[in-house]
Formats: C-alpha cells, structure tokens, sequence
C-alpha cells in the first residue's frame, strides 16, 4: 500500500521502516533534515506532498503543538486534498488539544484516528507495540490491516480522546514502575547487595514487570541512550495531570513521579532515557 508518514524520530523512524520491512512504499517527510537516512522512501518536501499519492497518513511527533503545525502550516497536511483519506496520529496528545484534530481533517474530508502507542523503539521495529485508536469505526477498519503490522495488540476506543486519555494513564503506571524499579535497585546497592544480583532478584519477586525486562541491559549498564526520553514522560505526566485537574481527582503517585523526571530534566537528562532515573537516586 502507499502510504505517508510524517516524523522521523525515534519512534517515527521504528515504525516507518516496520511498515516497509512489511512491503508498504512509503512517502516521508520530517522537519529536520537527516532522519530520513536509510529508509528506503520517497521523500517529499512538504506535508501537503506526503498526502498527494498515499491512502494513509501516519503522524508521529513530540507534541500536540507540533501536530498543529504540520496540520496547518503553509503547505501542511491540510493544504492537500484529503478527501477519502485517513490520518493516522501515534502522537501523545494532549487530552484536549487532540479534539479539534478528529475536526479539522474532517472538515476536510479525511478520517483521523488518534492512536497513541504503547512501547518504544524496539517493540516499533518488532511490530509489537500496543496501538490505542480513537476516531470513525469506517476508519478504523480501513486502517486496521496495516495497523496490525505496527502492533501486536490493537484496542479501538470509538470516542474522541479516549485513547489519548488511556495513553496516558498508562504512562502513569509506566513511570510510576519505573522510578520505583530505580530506586530499589539503587537503594539495594547503598545496603551492598550487587546491582546484577538485585536485578535477578527482582525480575522473579516484586519487580517482575515488563518494564524490568524492558530496561533491565540499561540500567545494569547505565547505558541511557534513549527509547523513551524524560522529556517524554515529563510531558505525558504533566498532560495526565491536566487530566486529573479537570475531573478533580488527586493524582499522589503521578506528581510525585512527574516532579522526579522533572528533577531529572533539570540535572541535565532531558534527552536520557527514563530509565535514567535511577542515576537520581544512585547519586544520593
């Protein structure tokens, strides 16, 4: 199938050459220059040009802001015909910002379907990730074949928003395991306990999770090149706790957790894995 995708990072990238490794031709483009090296694709030069040949069109980028603007720039997404076509969103969104999307490209004829993934790098490349879609049932089921070569686990929650919501109450536990993992690894090792033994320990008691297993290399390595940032996390915390906000609800794990990737950022691990939390707590 023909098909177009918009940003190229980290994930991006995984999920772009998933879906050629599954034999889709694939028009690209990414804001920056250089993240289309080694992907065997077209690329265009705008958004609008991604669109012109291609049936779907996947977006995955850092923020909602950034959605915006490849929706709305000159020569945007929205600048194209998209009439019959479906814009397909792996963006974290924020809960409320993420609305006017499902609008604005119908307005335009198109079908959005916001679908937030869970799982980084390795499971994209793998198409193992966990993809959460909201948006039209027509558009669902049009996309879902080639959906199914990007996740091994597809939920479709019809509403507007309600995957992005799920994304990120999913990325409460996921922090929350995560800085919890941290902390008891480097706490254990302040009591003499070898980091290595810790990790086997946990991995069949209390720990065992597969966020450990995830991250289990990085931090007996503390290797923290990143999958998944501390700004990402940061940023999906802090539209989760908009989200508690709105609906008036305490949310005492999610800021505590939001304000220790917060510290992280602020010690200069903004582009470190979240993994690198532990780094936190060893240091002290």
């Amino acid at each position: 199938m023909q098909l177009g995708f918009i940003g190229l990072g980290r994930l991006g990238k995984a999920i772009a050459g998933r879906l050629i490794d599954c034999g889709h031709e694939l028009t690209v483009w990414n804001r920056s220059a250089g993240k289309t090296d080694g992907l065997k694709a077209t690329v265009a030069a705008t958004p609008a040009d991604v669109a012109r040949n291609t049936e779907i069109v996947f977006i995955c980028l850092f923020d909602s802001a950034a959605v915006h603007t490849v929706l709305n720039q000159e020569h945007g997404l929205l600048a194209a015909d998209l009439t019959g076509k479906i814009v397909v969103d792996h963006t974290t969104n924020h809960f409320r910002e993420v609305l006017p999307f499902h609008d604005l490209c119908a307005q335009a004829g198109a079908i959005y379907l916001e679908a937030p993934v869970l799982g980084s790098v390795v499971p994209a490349a793998q198409g193992a990730l966990t993809v959460l879609v909201s948006g039209k049932e027509e558009g669902f089921s049009r996309a879902k074949a080639v959906l199914d070569n990007v996740g091994k686990h597809l939920f479709h929650l019809p509403k507007p928003g309600q995957a992005t919501k799920m994304k990120l109450i999913n990325n409460l536990a996921l922090g929350s395991f995560m800085a919890t993992l941290a902390e008891a690894v480097a706490f254990a090792e302040s009591v003499g306990i070898d980091k290595a033994e810790v990790l086997e320990i946990l991995n069949v008691g209390g720990g065992q999770s597969l966020v450990l297993n995830a991250k289990k290399a990085k931090l007996l390595a503390e290797d923290f090149s990143p999958h998944f940032s501390n700004a990402l996390i940061y940023k999906d915390l802090h539209c989760l706790q908009d989200l508690a906000y709105e609906n008036k609800r305490p949310l005492f794990t999610g800021a505590v957790t939001k304000e220790l990737y917060a510290r992280a950022i602020a010690d200069g691990m903004e582009h470190l894995d979240f993994s690198s939390v532990y780094a936190l707590f060893k240091q002290r």
